[in-house]
This record gives structure tokens, sequence and C-alpha cells, in this order.
């Protein structure tokens, strides 16, 4: 028997009661994984924490989940997400509906600025759409356009055609249909009245009557025990009387386990009720308390059971799949490598060419007054040729003149460079400095493309110890056994592992207890983390001196707990009030302390008072504030080398814990390239792999976590 991957309208119905149990929770969090799986994470005052999953790809699902089996959240938030999180934030649940006896769900929010409904399609292809109030899509999943019915944003959401509901079918309806068909009984109950497979055939069970019937040969009191069982069952759904189970059916050969035992075999089904059909058909059956909570089982379960391996099937030659992957990112490393060395000569030939500027434009203002003269190429290239034998400095350089192409090579300090002779010598550098920029592009494009193979080599290991454990019997529990801690500074090789999380252009950095704070870099980028990410339970900090960051402290990471349930450390607010005072204008006057203040984020306004003016990236604050008098400044670069490798910097505090190589700085005489140039220099000695500072610590990524204004090395 296959598993059931999709809720049946009767599911659908069930659970609509059980989730009045939620009324009143209030919505945290809006997560999108992939395109079919969203998230809501909600706080009952009852219950705590409330996680309710809904997915509308090949598995159709729509229940609430225990917070340690919500999966980990995902990095930048796409669109859609954002878009829940702005009209939910904040927002009470009030209930969820099923249209008609369809696979449609529809679960409302309310907020004092209006009405949010979210109508989740469990059928056919799938779609969540989110509509205001009065039905018109804001956003969806999926567009439909279709002549019974659109689904698209601007739009009034439409419903698909009202279908027979057996759950509420009046007899003389019920015998309409039933004489109308042409089948026999079970599929006509399946089709005609819209019960689906399983539940057309437990009411044929439960009222004894012969599946295969044939419409034209049933009796009137065939009838009448088919309507009475289908009575029966709307009555248990209409009064929550409800007893689930699981059923489970044992794999094939399996004789180790005894009748009783409900973990012996695979989940194949969840239901509001016992099903007499599962139980002829001899499935083992596991009660729970309610139906979310066995919802909550089947799926977890069923998912696992997906991820394991199939005893019968040949072991695949891992060892081929990862060595091609091995192979690939050799290649992609090394294409990096020549897009690197590439990039830097174009650099290095535009330097050369305003180091050397008044020798190129002697050479390119010869060529182009000949030109102007109307002079062949030929005659051209003769008369450097002869100012060559005179040891003229600008005839000696040139190698080559192409007239075809309109160029001329010239050799500047041994290095080869084609020049466009109508051009002057600033138009070739540019020419230059945007094919370097090119080149870079190109290289980006491949480091996106070594990731995804390093993932694809990743999921082979992890396969291969998965298929080698379940071969051994090992249930892949390590505890025990000791790790040997990796010496990085002594590795003569570091495999690189890079990850740009979407905070990444923001100023950021991890505190000492592991969360989130950013920064912004500009009044743009204050501007936006006031207004786009800014979330019930964050703090905000920002110094009393002019020109600051918006700093902001996430309470949601990298805890998934409700943000008003976290208490954040001390010991975070004080590394974030030090990373405030220390990327801001006390730092740039080379002042050693400054004052911070920090508020909640309900504190944190766009709107000005009647009267006032907010500039780019201003804000409002109302209520009181807590002061951190004379917070000292204090900075440190690192670089990390798990889980990935990358810079990091901030507090030094909070970075000397995940970094394997720090350096601390403070104020002092060094322009902020110049000092990030000898941070380089310093961690290239610490390093036996200096490819390795070379490839993800350039200066400029080593500028790009360093304080604003003049620095130098702490101990220096």
């Amino acid at each position: 028997m296959d598993p059931k991957r999709e809720l049946t309208s009767v599911d659908l119905a069930a659970l609509v009661g059980e989730f009045g149990a939620y009324e009143g929770a209030k919505v945290d969090k809006a997560y999108l994984y992939g395109d079919d799986l969203v998230r809501l994470k909600m706080r009952d005052f009852d219950r705590g924490r409330v996680e309710l999953l809904i997915e509308v790809g090949e598995v159709k699902r729509a229940h609430t989940v225990a917070p340690e089996r919500v999966p980990d959240a995902p990095g930048r938030p796409p669109q859609f997400a954002m878009m829940l999180r702005n009209r939910l934030s904040g927002a009470d649940f009030v209930g969820v509906e099923q249209f008609e006896f369809d696979r449609i769900l529809e679960f409302v929010f309310e907020r004092e600025d209006g009405t949010t409904r979210i109508i989740v399609e469990l059928f056919g292809q799938g779609n969540v759409a989110v509509t205001d109030g009065e039905y018109e899509v804001i956003d969806c999943l999926e567009t439909v356009r279709l002549k019974s019915r659109t689904v698209v944003p601007g739009s009034r959401y439409e419903f698909p055609d009202t279908r027979t509901n057996p759950l509420s079918i009046s007899r003389e309806a019920f015998d309409r249909e039933m004489d109308d068909s042409d089948t026999d009984v079970v599929r006509t109950l399946a089709t005609q009245l819209n019960l689906g497979g399983l539940y057309a055939e437990e009411i044929c069970t439960r009222a004894g009557v012969e599946k295969a019937l044939d419409i034209d040969e049933a009796t009137e009191d065939d009838y009448r025990r088919l309507y009475e069982a289908i009575e029966r069952l709307a009555l248990d759904v209409r009064n929550g009387n409800f007893d689930p189970r699981l059923y489970l059916e044992r794999e094939d050969g399996d004789e180790s386990a005894d009748d009783g035992d409900a973990n012996a075999g695979r989940v194949v089904d969840v239901t509001p009720f016992p099903l007499e059909e599962h139980e002829e058909a001899g499935l083992t059956a596991e009660a729970t308390d309610s139906f979310l909570s066995a919802l909550d089982d089947y799926f977890f379960r069923l998912e696992l059971e997906d991820d394991e391996p199939d005893p019968t099937e040949q072991r695949p030659d891992f060892e081929e799949e990862i060595a091609k992957h091995e192979r690939i990112i050799e290649q992609q490393q090394g294409a990096i490598e020549g897009f690197e060395q590439q990039a830097e000569a174009q650099r290095e030939n535009a330097e050369l060419l305003y180091a050397r500027y008044g020798l190129v434009d002697d050479i390119l203002s010869t060529i182009q007054n000949a030109r102007a003269q109307d002079r062949p190429w030929d005659e051209i290239e003769e008369r450097f040729e002869e100012g060559k034998e005179r040891g003229i400095e600008a005839a000696e350089a040139v190698v080559d003149v192409d007239g075809s192409e309109g160029t001329v090579t010239v050799e500047i300090d041994g290095e080869r460079i084609d020049l466009v002779a109508n051009d002057g010598v600033e138009q070739n550098a540019d020419r230059l400095y945007t094919e370097a920029k090119r080149i870079e592009e190109k290289k980006e494009g491949a480091l996106a493309a070594i990731e995804d193979t390093r993932e694809d080599l990743e999921d082979a290991k992890r396969r291969r110890d998965r298929w080698e454990a379940e071969d051994a019997g090992d249930d892949g529990d390590d505890e025990g056994e000791e790790t040997e801690d990796k010496n990085w500074l002594e590795m003569p090789s570091i495999p690189i592992r890079e990850n740009e999380p979407w905070f990444d252009r923001f100023r950021w950095f991890h505190t000492s207890d592991g969360y989130l704070v950013i920064g912004g870099r500009n009044a743009d980028q204050n501007e936006e983390l006031v207004k786009k990410y800014l979330e019930p339970g964050d703090t905000v900090l920002h110094t009393q001196a002019h020109g600051g960051p918006v700093t902001v402290l996430k309470a949601t990471d990298p805890s998934e707990a409700s943000s008003s349930d976290i208490e954040l450390p001390d010991s975070s607010v004080e590394e974030a009030a030090q990373f405030a005072v220390s990327y801001s204008s006390v730092w740039k006057d080379g002042r050693y302390a400054g004052d911070v203040y920090a508020v909640d984020s309900d504190q944190v306004t766009k709107t000005p008072e009647s009267g006032e003016y907010l500039e780019k990236g201003g804000f409002a604050i109302r209520g009181d504030r807590t002061y951190y008098r004379d917070t000292a400044v204090g900075a440190a670069v690192g670089i990390q080398c798990e889980p990935y490798t990358r810079v990091i910097g901030g507090p030094p505090s909070a970075i000397e814990g995940q970094a394997e190589a720090v350096i601390e700085l403070e104020p002092g005489r060094y322009a902020q390239a110049d000092a990030a140039k000898r941070l380089y220099r310093r961690f290239r000695e610490e390093f036996a792999d200096e490819a390795f500072v070379r490839k993800i610590a350039s200066p400029d990524r080593i500028q790009h976590f360093m304080p604003p204004g003049g620095s130098r090395i702490a101990e220096e």
C-alpha cells in the first residue's frame, strides 16, 4: 500500500474543528521553504509556541508541528515570505474554514490595519493564495488562469465550482445522485458524492453493501444503509468525535516484530477515526490523542522513511560520484584562480598606463597625428622602427602596429599591452578596468557553480555514509568518539567553504551567545533595516553621536522560539552596544568611548511628531531609553574556518571565539585601506596556506569589516 501524501476532504473537515483551539494565537514570523512549504510561527497564551506547516507540493498537508520538528530557518527570505511577515506580524489567528467539502482551507488573521486570508489549495498542483478581507489576491505561489477560474495578484480570488457535500446532503439529493450514476456503488460514492476512494470503500464496509454492486441492482435498503453510514460519519465530524489512528504496514519479510508492536512497519495512513477497511487489510493501528498530533507524527515518520535507502537497491557507486565531483571542483578552482590572475593582470596593466602616462601619451599622440595627416599604417610602423634605431624611448616601447584593427601593442616594464590607437590614455585604462570587472563577474559565476558542486559532493558523502551505516546496522550515534581538533593555521591546504548570507551587505556579526547583530552602512541601509528587518522582540541600539549606524540585535537568532519568549543576554546587548559605538563617528573622530542607548523594536517609528521632519535613515523613538554610558570602542577582524571560510569582524569578545586568527584594532593613523593591507599581510604570516588567505581575505574583504576612519593594530 502506497503511503498517503495528500489530505482528504474528510481529513480537512476534522482538522477545522481542532484548529479552533488555537484561535487568538498571535503570528510572530512567516517562512517560505523552496516554492511549496509555508511555515507560520505563532504564540498562544495557553500553549506557548505554535508552529503551522502548509505544504502544497508533492506532499499536500496543513497541520501544527512540534517545535523541535520544524525545519531550520532558510536564508534570506524571498519576497513571498517578506509579504507574509509584513501582513501577519502581530496579527491574531481568527480561525479556519473548509470551503464546502473541497480540499481547500481558508485561514483568517486579523490586525488593526485589516484582515488577511490565506487560502490553501490542497488539490491538483496545489497553491497558497494570500488575500485581503475582500478576497483581493495580494500574492500567490502559483498563478491560475483557466476558463473556470482565475487566481492572480490584483484580482478577486475565485473558488472552484461548488461540488456535492456528502456530509450535509439530504436523503432526496443522495438518492438522485445515486440514481444518476451508471457505474457501481463504490465508484458512485467516490465521484458523484465526492467521498474519494478510501472513504467510499469505508462507507460500503460500514453499511454492509457490496462495493462492486451495480447501481441498477442496488435496493432501497442498500441506499438507506449507505446514507445512514454517511450520516454517522458526518455526525462524528460535526461533534468532534475523533479517535485518530496512525496505520502502519509491515514490510515484506519482516518476521521480527510482534503483532502488537505499533512501530513494526512503515506508516501508510493517518485518519481521524478507526477505519474498518484498514483493519480488514491487516494494518497495524496506533492511537493518538489528537488528529493534529497524529498528522505531525505521520508526516514526520514519512519523511524519515523517504530518506532511508532501499535495502533491496544495489549499492550506488558513491566513490565514482564523489571522485567526479572532486574533479569538477578542482577544475572550477583552477578556472577561478585563472579569472583572478586575468583580472589582476588587467588592473595592473591599467595602472602601468597611468604610471607611464607620458610615454603612452607620446605613442598614442604620434599615431593620432599621423592618421590625421592621412599617413598609412605601414608608414607609421616604419617611423617607429626608425625611432628605435635612434634610441627614442617611445619608439622602443612599441612592439607591433596593427592597422587592420587600429591598435598598437606596447611593452612597459615587461608587460605587453594592446591599446586602441584612436583613444587616449584614460580611455585605454578604463577599458582595461572594465575588462577586469567583466572577468570578476565570470569569477562570481564560477564561485556560485563551485558552491553547487560542493553541495552535491557533500550530499553524495552523506548518502554514502548513511548507506554504510544502514548496511553495518549502525544507528549513527558517534557519541563518545573523540574528534581531533584541527590546527587550521598549520594546515598546508584549507578547503574553501564559502557562504553569502542575506545580511552580508550590511555590517554584521554574531554575538558570543550566537545572536545576529546587523547595522546599516549608510542612510539607505539604516532606512531599510527599520522598515524591512525590524521585528517584534528585537533590540535597537544607536549612539548619541551623529552619524552612527542603526544597530539591530535580532531576538530570533539563533533560537527559533517565539521572540516574546527570549530574554536577550546582557553580554549580547553589551557587545551590540560596543559595535554601535565602534562603527560610528566616535571611532572616526579618534575617540575611545561614547554613549549608546537601547530601545525595544516597538519604540521605533518612521512617523515623526507633528511639525517634525525625519531625514532618510532617521527614525523617532517613543518611550524610555536604556543608556550605556562611556561604552569603549573595540573592533577585531578574524578569519573563520568553520563552518564556513570567511572574514568576520566586530567586538573582540565575540570574534575571538569564532575565528582561528584574530587581529584587534584601535583608532589610529592609518587610512582604512592602508590598515586593511597591514592586516592582510599579518594574516598571511599566521596561516601556512597563504593561498587560502589570498582567496578569502583580500584587503578589500578585510576593509568590509573595519570601522570607518583611521585604525591601527592594537599591539603595534
